[in-house]
This record gives structure tokens, C-alpha cells and sequence, in this order.
């Protein structure tokens, strides 16, 4: 797989589809402890069409480097790779961690953005009280143990136990150092203030049992954004492996501009 040498990390990433395409290049962000491979459905829909990208973030799959300390730097080696890749605009579409680094791109740069997809993310973390008091002990309770809980509620009920397991594995095979810092990356990641700014027609797609990012605080976002449409589907937080099918067929919609304008108010 070919890799990108950025400050420090060595980016494993995927660059994929025709290049005569008219469409705009689809950039697909995975989330925290997660990797490309997130998109494999996605991938192989999209890339009959249009160019996709999507990378290992530092520290996760296949790509090395220490922990980023803020959602800012982890928007920058994105950022870095499309420049090396010559792709000026492009539609980034993230999952939870993902798409805080989305948004950080919309924000800084507006004119490379054609479109944005959020997928189970939000501008601002709260926390519930047991989320709250699950996050007080993290660095108290053994390594896996606490990415197991953080994995385990992230599926919606009914979700094959033998695969959730199998994406425990994987996520605990993420350096303890690279989970940890990021994880506070996104503690203090905030623009939920801001979003108002994105001018961009953004498509919100999240899932209605998720329990880390609840679906409310995505809604209260949505209310900022003034070109926003939303998509509700039956799963957890991990919607990319959950329902796949629903969710790219959410993003072709929104893609070939099939999705109503939203009704404010």
C-alpha cells in the first residue's frame, strides 16, 4: 500500500476510481481507534464512478506515528495527502472522530469543500453520567478492558457478538499511547458554536441507537448548519459496518443531489 511520509508518521492510504470522472473526489475519514478498511462498502460502490481516498489516520491500521493531541493536526495530515495527491476540492465524508475532522477542514477551508458528509458525528462531545464517570476512570481500569466498553456500546443491540468482538481485537491493537491522546483530542475538540459558519451542503447521517454520540446532539447541531439535510437509520454508532447498504445509498442520494432541500423553522 502506498504511504505518505508526514511529520513524523508514515500514512498508509488508499487512492482509488477513475480520475477522468467529472465527480468530485470523495475523501472517506475513519474514526477513533478505527481504519480505512471502515469503508470497504462504500469503497467499492463509489470507485465504479468517481476518485475516493481514504487513509489510515496516525497511529491507526496501518499507518505509524504518535497520538495526535488535536483534532487540528489530524485535519492537517489529511490535508497533507491531498496535497500530495494534487486534489484541491473534494467531499470529505467522516465517521464520529472523522467528522470532527471534517468539520475542521470546512472551517479552515471553506473553498476546497464541494460537500460534506457527517456520519454519527457532532460538534461538541457532552457526556452522560455514566459516560462522564466511564471517562474519569479510563486511565485507572486495564487498557482493553476500557476500549472493550467503549467498542461493546458503540453496536446497536442484536449486532452479531462474534464481530463485535472481532472489532474489540482490532481496536485494542491500537498503541495504548495513540488511543488515549486522541481520545482527548476529542474531549477537546468544539466547534458545536461555529458550525453555523458551513456554508456547505452537508448531509448529517447518524444512527438512532447510537449511545456515544447521541443522536440528539447531532440534531441540536443540525439546527446550525444552514444547508443541512438528515438521514435516521436503525443502527448504533458504527454505521459504515452496520448498515452499509443504507448508509451508501444515503450518500449516493445526497451526491446526485436526489435529497430534498431541508425545511427550517
Amino acid at each position: 500500500m502506498p504511504q505518505l511520509e508526514v511529520d513524523g508518521a508514515a500514512l498508509t492510504y488508499d487512492d482509488e476510481g477513475p480520475r477522468d470522472s467529472d465527480a468530485v473526489p470523495l475523501v472517506l475519514i475513519h474514526g477513533w481507534t478505527a481504519n480505512r478498511h471502515r469503508w470497504d462498502h462504500q469503497t467499492a460502490h463509489f470507485t465504479e464512478t468517481r476518485r475516493v481516498i481514504r487513509l489510515d489516520l496516525r497511529g491507526h491500521g496501518e499507518s505509524s506515528g504518535a497520538g495526535a493531541r488535536t483534532i487540528e493536526a489530524l485535519a492537517e495530515d489529511v490535508l497533507a495527502l491531498l496535497d500530495h495527491l494534487k486534489v484541491d476540492r473534494f467531499v470529505p465524508v467522516g465517521h464520529s472522530m472523522g467528522g470532527m475532522i471534517a468539520q475542521t477542514i470546512a472551517l479552515a477551508h471553506p473553498e476546497r469543500v464541494e460537500r460534506m458528509v457527517l456520519v454519527n458525528s457532532i460538534g461538541r462531545m457532552t457526556y452522560s453520567r455514566g459516560r462522564g464517570l466511564l471517562m474519569g476512570v479510563s486511565t485507572l481500569v486495564p487498557f482493553k478492558l476500557f476500549v472493550a466498553a467503549n467498542i461493546q456500546r458503540a453496536f446497536a443491540p442484536g449486532y452479531p457478538r462474534e464481530q463485535v468482538r472481532a472489532y474489540i481485537k482490532a481496536s485494542a491493537d491500537t498503541p495504548r499511547e495513540v488511543v488515549m491522546t486522541v481520545y482527548g483530542a476529542m474531549r477537546a475538540f468544539d466547534v458545536l458554536d461555529r458550525v453555523g459558519e458551513i456554508r456547505t451542503p452537508t448531509l448529517l447521517v447518524h444512527g438512532y441507537h447510537d449511545i456515544q454520540l447521541p443522536v440528539a446532539q447531532m440534531l441540536r447541531m443540525a439546527r446550525a448548519y444552514p444547508d443541512a439535510v438528515v438521514r435516521i437509520i436503525d443502527a448504533g454508532h458504527e454505521l459504515p459496518v452496520e448498515k452499509p447498504v443504507e448508509l451508501t445509498s444515503a450518500l449516493d442520494r445526497f451526491l446526485t443531489h436526489q435529497d430534498p432541500k431541508p425545511q427550517h423553522g
